[in-house]
């Protein structure tokens, strides 16, 4: 479903900033894949998902989505293949318009735009329907402007406006981070629901080794632009967070600021 191979991407190249955040990265994602990443800050998560998004061009190697080279796309041209929940619930979402019209943008994503964008009655029962998975009152909200939401609310809108169109591959990044406890175990009780409803391909980006560990069917560990780690199924079924730990100070040139911010 997903095919990384030999991506590599260097920021500031040839200045005194250069940075290496992805070497050689290769990953293979089979269809129904969910696949958690972890890895300290600057290991690569961000990027390497920024690049499958199609927000940031590789300097090497090949994007492939459902058996489709990807790599010369830009982020719109892969958004009828790519769904993606960002860290910052503001980001996914217009606050200026309303929840019906925040939904009709997510179901023509990908799509030429036309005048069957308008949210008409039919239109207004489907999202209905799906705003009450959401648990959370948001079917009798349509006409409320997104900006009055809740950052909890606005993040689980995100996260099914993100699967709507049951894109190929699903992006999360780190999309509980910014959330109190509470409420980000609301979005990733509502994360396991949809990529299971919609059999979705799935790469998250977390800090958190538990929430690592208790998703998806594999698990990958990234520091200093490489994948260091990849185990999947019983194996990974199997790995508590202090084998991850162990893991990640094995690493010779591991800091004490990056075991810090894994813990």
């Amino acid at each position: 479903m997903l095919r990384i191979q030999g991506v590599s991407k260097t920021f500031f190249p040839g200045t005194v900033n250069e940075r290496r955040a992805l070497v050689d990265v290769s990953l293979h994602l089979r269809e129904r894949d969910f696949v958690t990443v972890i890895g300290s800050n600057g290991a690569g998560k961000s990027t390497l998902l920024n690049v499958v998004a199609g927000s940031i061009r590789p300097d090497a190697g090949a994007i492939a989505i459902a058996g489709r080279d990807v790599t010369r796309l830009d982020d719109h041209q892969r958004a009828a293949y790519v769904g993606r929940v960002f860290q910052n619930p503001s980001s996914g979402t217009a606050p200026h318009l309303t929840i019906a019209e925040n939904l009709a943008i997510a179901q023509s994503r990908g799509k030429k735009r036309t005048l069957g964008m308008a949210v008409t009655a039919r239109k207004r029962m489907t999202y209905r329907d799906e705003l009450s998975i959401l648990e959370q009152g948001l079917e009798d909200r349509l006409g409320d402007w997104v900006g009055l939401l809740s950052g909890g609310q606005r993040q689980s809108l995100s996260l099914l406006m993100a699967t709507f169109t049951r894109p190929q591959i699903l992006l999360l990044d780190e999309h509980t981070a910014a959330l109190d406890p509470t409420r980000a175990g609301l979005v990733i009780k509502l994360t396991r629901e949809l990529v299971e409803r919609h059999r979705l391909t799935t790469l998250m980006v977390t800090h958190n080794m538990e929430q690592a560990l208790s998703m998806g069917n594999r698990l990958i560990m990234m520091h200093a632009g490489r994948i260091i780690l990849d185990v999947a199924d019983e194996e990974k079924a199997k790995m508590t967070v202090a084998d991850l730990m162990k893991s990640f100070e094995n690493l010779r040139d591991a800091e004490l600021s990056d075991r810090t911010l894994l813990q």
